[in-house]
């Protein structure tokens, strides 16, 4: 992002230029040239998560040094790697992470497989919630085990509906994955709803997979992301924690996570299940992962404050709207619409066939009738996304 000549108190970096992302082999801007062409207009892509931003010049700064070295052979981890992710979840979130828990993997949803892999035998019960990021949903099928999918409670707030959690679970459930912050409602979960899940995960013999990757993008000051594991001692140690830089600094593509384990016996079950056919991390993820966490903080705050405007722009248009129910989105850039007034049972498919804006479709994320829209762009690409979309939703 270029920096600006800007007084002391604005800010240092541009969200507002335009990206030129559809000759980059972008997921995001190419899934729906088909469609476009079809339509005989572009399609603004407000589905996966990918910001259109581009990443810190310290992130940029690094890969073209690296780069320029001009050799790649095999790598592995630096200290120094290390020591900015430690200290960056220190910093940020209060959580003394003691290195040796750390098990590097090159993407967050591998590792969300291979925690699934891992922990329960063949036909036991992964238990998660609905709505919810799609691999959860897919884990257990793909891993000879079943799911049980337990509806949150929509309420003024989305919440884990924890009574029925307890009446549904099943004598072989091993396994419990949470979201948090919470793909696609936006959710942070407070301090005591995370214990009460806690005493719930303890009670019931559970191991629990929390998936923190959108903690950096909490857009309310007034809320802060809990690690689930640093609550205490007990919940730490059935507690396999999946975090990387990739949404906080827009890296994605250089597949850079890791799995935070404190029990050793969970870790070295953990490490086991995936040798051999989990593959390491990028050598230049590594690069950008440490530039971010050292030096990307600056920027952080930035984006998040440009999001939260963005954020609050799109609930001022929802708002009024009989056929949109938009509860506020607490963290991440994802906003998780109610459209179920509609009628539509696949409102996203119907919005791209009427409007030319891609949005997610809620019925993979165990939801039929909503959608997931990405405000994780200019506004200017938002304001021209939800114009579209006044076309029907007015």
């Amino acid at each position: 992002m270029t920096a600006k000549q800007t007084e002391p108190h604005e800010p240092l970096f541009n969200f507002d230029q335009p990206v030129a992302r559809e000759s980059t082999d972008s997921d995001k801007w190419q899934r729906y040239q088909q469609e476009a062409e079809r339509q005989g207009r572009d399609i603004i892509p407000m589905w996966v998560a990918d910001m259109d931003f581009v990443s810190p010049p310290a992130v940029l700064d690094a890969l073209k040094e690296r780069v320029e070295h001009g050799v790649f052979g095999y790598g592995k981890v630096s200290e120094g790697m290390t020591d900015a992710f430690c200290h960056w979840y220190a910093a940020q979130h209060n959580w003394q992470i003691d290195p040796k828990w750390i098990v590097w993997l090159p993407g967050l949803v591998g590792g969300l497989h291979a925690v699934a892999r891992t922990f329960g035998e063949a036909g036991s019960t992964v238990m998660t919630h609905t709505p919810v990021y799609p691999p959860f949903l897919k884990v257990a099928e793909r891993n000879h085990k079943q799911l049980q999918a337990v509806p949150m409670r929509e309420g003024p707030r989305w919440s884990l509906d924890l009574e029925t959690m307890q009446a549904q679970l099943k004598s072989n459930t091993r396994l419990f994955m949470l979201c948090n912050p919470h793909n696609p409602t936006g959710r942070v979960f407070s301090k005591e709803e995370l214990q009460q899940l806690s005493n719930f995960i303890v009670k019931n013999d559970l191991v629990v997979c929390s998936d923190e990757i959108h903690c950096d993008l909490v857009l309310d000051k007034s809320r802060r992301h809990i690690p689930l594991a640093s609550l205490n001692p007990e919940i730490a140690a059935r507690t396999i924690t999946l975090l990387a830089p990739s949404k906080t600094f827009n890296i994605a593509g250089l597949a850079c996570s890791a799995a935070v384990i404190p029990d050793h016996k969970l870790r070295l079950d953990f490490k086991r299940s995936i040798q051999g056919f989990m593959p390491e991390v990028n050598l230049l993820g590594f690069v950008a992962a440490e530039a971010a966490y050292r030096n990307g903080g600056v920027w952080r705050e930035q984006l998040v404050s440009y999001l939260a405007q963005n954020r609050n722009h799109l609930m001022r248009w929802a708002e009024g709207k009989q056929q949109v129910d938009l509860k506020f989105p607490e963290a991440t850039y994802l906003a998780w619409l109610d459209l179920r007034a509609t009628g539509q049972e696949k409102p996203a498919q119907w919005l791209l066939k009427e409007t030319g804006v891609a949005l997610s479709e809620g019925a993979d994320f165990g939801l039929p009738g909503f959608v997931r829209l990405n405000f994780g762009c200019s506004l200017g690409q938002l304001d021209r996304a939800l114009e579209r979309l006044d076309q029907m939703l007015n």
